[in-house]
């Protein structure tokens, strides 16, 4: 069973102190939101998690190997994948060429055919298999989304992170994601969705873990969430320095 422990995170940038002991654990194949206001270091975590940078002190230990001191493509060997919000892919290079990067970077000993064939089916599970032979700087910025979806599949994870999926996402390719979510996670996987959408967080996700400048202020159910003062103070305390900051702009100018 996919074991994701996550003990005493902190990081500092200068005297900025991103995260603050950010602890948890996932066991099996959970669907977790993780949600916050802008600046709460949902990005840092999810950064530390993968390995693209290192935190100041505590651990990441995944299926009880420690995976925080790692750089990114042991992380992904290791078992653990990620979208970004901003999508990157091999823009010079064609859609099916994309994906068969991170199965061949895998060296799980299939051959090219077993490769391809898989990659036809992700794409027609994604329905973007007519855009097989496009450079994939050709395409919109959902089938952008979808691509790399695409390669986390080839990747065959067993956590995935999802990084604001449906942002700028056509409702069409929203509904694809959403199966996708769901096959991932039939599949055994455990999943942590980054999202503003909150709509598509209440109905995917079945656990939440709420950030708030660095510190992780909530880990329950949906419901209990939502009802948590805590919670409810971040997110309306954030609306009104938000609006507080757009007057005084305006008043400025």
């Amino acid at each position: 069973m996919t074991n994701l422990a996550v003990k005493g995170l902190n990081k500092r940038f200068g005297g900025l102190h991103v995260l603050k002991g950010v602890s948890f654990e996932i066991d099996g194949p959970e669907l977790i939101g993780l949600i916050g206001p802008n600046g709460a270091g949902k990005t840092t975590l999810t950064n530390i998690l993968d390995g693209a940078i290192k935190p100041n002190s505590g651990t990441v230990y995944l299926n009880k190997q420690r995976i925080d001191q790692l750089p990114p493509y042991e992380v992904a060997r290791a078992g653990l994948g990620r979208t970004f919000q901003v999508t990157r892919s091999f823009r010079r290079m064609t859609v099916l060429e994309n994906l068969f990067v991170p199965a061949l970077a895998l060296n799980r000993g299939h051959s090219r055919e077993e490769i391809a064939q898989k990659a036809l089916e992700v794409l027609e599970f994604l329905t973007i298999d007519h855009l097989r032979n496009e450079y994939a700087q050709a395409l919109s910025g959902g089938q952008q989304k979808l691509l790399e979806l695409g390669r986390l599949l080839m990747l065959d994870p067993e956590i995935v992170i999802l990084d604001e999926p449906f942002a700028g996402v056509h409702p069409r390719l929203m509904e694809v994601i959403y199966r996708y979510i769901e096959r991932v996670n039939g599949a055994g996987k455990a999943i942590i969705l980054i999202s503003h959408q909150m709509d598509s967080i209440f109905t995917l996700c079945r656990r939440l873990l709420v950030l708030n400048y660095g510190d992780l202020i909530a880990d329950g159910i949906p419901d209990d969430v939502k009802r948590d003062p805590a919670v409810i103070e971040a997110y309306l305390g954030a609306d009104e320095e938000e609006s507080n900051g757009e007057q005084g702009g305006r008043a400025q100018s």
